[in-house]
């Protein structure tokens, strides 16, 4: 029985995970759970998995968390970064997973790893923001970071095949989003119900648009960078529309080793729970001869300039990345607001990103600076953007 923390349990990877305990309850064992503002369904998993310690974000929302369940859970309620630090860190658990959304899932990570417990990574902005000092943590507490994230764990299991030292490139496999063969002036009309609407994944909101302008990708290529100890010259980018290869492993000898399966995610999350055992989830099986024509092309850089975003931060690295995340987290934010427009969000983003100089990527509080402050100036590059807006109607 492997005893688990989850950290954002009402969002969409925390469902798959509960899904997966839910279906192999011999196996596995939730003694944490940590969300958001959702008290409905959280009070729902906590009284069906009956954890230790619980968290939401706010003691507002603690107070109506509080409200739906018996007095018997009073005590085990926290709220805020201490409470989800608490869930990250409960005694008895042997691993968590880091599923909350954005830069909040940094410092419960760091706590969870500090406190010596396996990690199961959903989280991509814990590395995009602090990759090299959270692997340095990884390596100094001497835990095992196992990758959620489809693309990462095809990698990770590509990456079985052969040595490290051996690998030539690792290549991140995108399906484009639903925007992929429209104009630069189709997508500034782009709606956030349109931009919602991925056509192989159920996501959450603030992934779905990253996806919808590459950013998601973006992030996923510093994820990887760090995630693996690959230089970003060795990391490329490959859109593939049907979402069936997850990612591939080029070797030196011209090798190419890939890991397909159906677009399901509770097939990486199940084997980030049980590696290196695979559980029989009771999934349809690929079928290569139904799925047909299975195609690849280059992303485009132009229509989609959040991935240059991205692949430049990590080269010039310090704080640069966290800066990155910052920026379009608050400018998906406003798109979803409709504030701004879709063509927007990467141009507000790279505004910011001129306003920073490197930084040290070693230094945690010089990272949490950027983030504040990037996320203060991303706010006013809107407001900048609203006000022409308005000008040039008048």
């Amino acid at each position: 029985m492997k005893l688990l923390s989850l950290l954002g349990s009402t969002g969409s990877i925390g469902r798959n995970v509960l899904n997966v305990v839910r279906a192999f309850p011999d196996r596995f064992k939730m003694v944490g759970l940590a969300a958001g503002y959702n008290v409905t369904e959280l009070a729902e998993q906590v009284l069906e998995f009956e954890p230790e310690c619980i968290s939401v974000a706010n003691e507002a929302v603690a107070e109506k968390l509080a409200d739906l369940l018996p007095a018997v859970w009073q005590d085990k309620i926290f709220h805020g970064e201490e409470g989800s630090s608490k869930v990250a860190t409960v005694s008895s658990a042997e691993m968590v997973v880091s599923a909350m959304v954005g830069a909040v899932g940094l410092l419960p990570t760091l706590a969870a790893i500090a406190a010596g417990k396996d990690i199961g990574l959903a989280n991509k902005e814990t590395l995009v923001m602090a990759g090299r000092l959270v692997m340095q943590a990884v390596q100094k507490h001497k835990v095992a970071l196992l990758p959620i994230d489809s693309e990462h764990s095809a990698i990770f299991q590509a990456l079985e095949a052969g040595r490290r030292e051996d690998v030539a490139m690792l290549i991140l496999t995108a399906s484009g989003g639903p925007f992929r063969n429209l104009s630069q002036k189709q997508l500034a009309s782009v709606t956030p119900n349109q931009a919602l609407a991925h056509p192989n994944w159920e996501m959450g909101k603030k992934i779905s648009i990253d996806s919808a302008t590459l950013m998601n990708k973006g992030l996923e290529v510093i994820e990887a960078r760090w995630l693996f100890d690959i230089p970003a010259e060795k990391i490329q980018v490959v859109v593939h529309p049907q979402s069936i290869v997850h990612s591939l492993v080029e070797y030196i000898d011209g090798s190419v080793v890939a890991q397909l399966g159906i677009p399901d995610m509770r097939i990486p999350i199940a084997y980030a729970l049980s590696y290196p055992e695979r559980l029989n989830l009771g999934l349809p099986p690929l079928s290569l001869s139904a799925c047909g024509h299975l195609s690849f092309e280059q992303p485009n850089y132009d229509r989609f300039p959040a991935l240059n975003l991205a692949f430049a931060v990590l080269k010039e690295g310090g704080v640069k990345p966290a800066v990155l995340n910052a920026a379009n987290e608050v400018a998906v934010a406003a798109f979803l607001d409709k504030k701004i427009a879709f063509t927007d969000i990467a141009k507000v983003v790279a505004k910011v990103l001129d306003q920073f100089a490197g930084g040290d990527d070693l230094d945690l509080t010089a990272i949490l600076d950027a983030d504040k402050m990037a996320r203060k100036l991303t706010r006013e590059e809107i407001k900048k953007l609203q006000q022409a807006r308005i000008s040039n109607v008048l």
